[in-house]
């Protein structure tokens, strides 16, 4: 399935999510959002200024407080991975070595 998303540009963060529209709409500070969903304010700082990955207890969280869905949380965390790996040519470089398993099994 082709994506309308621009491969080039990085996909948003969840944290930037978080930060840019979430907390803004409910007029929640982060202290508050870490209140409320049982971590500490360091956990919160650092997913929503993207210096930490969203993890699936965080996703859990987020369904449960917002009432959104832990998927969509972990699929914005997981398009913003891929794109990170896909980034490093030398780990790529490595991947597009490898042979499809009909081709290399023929």
């Amino acid at each position: 399935m082709k994506s309308l998303r621009n491969p080039k540009r990085r996909p948003t963060h969840p944290g930037a999510v978080l930060r840019e529209d979430v907390l803004p709409g409910l007029d929640v500070s982060q202290s508050k959002l870490a209140e409320l969903m049982g971590v500490s304010r360091l956990s919160v700082s650092q997913l929503i200024h993207e210096h930490r990955s969203l993890t699936p207890d965080m996703a859990m969280r987020l369904e449960r407080l917002l009432g959104t869905s832990a998927e969509s949380w972990l699929r914005m965390q997981e398009a913003v991975d891929l794109w990170e790996a896909r980034q490093q040519p030398e780990k790529f470089a490595t991947i597009k070595r490898l042979q499809p398993l009909a081709a290399a099994t023929a």
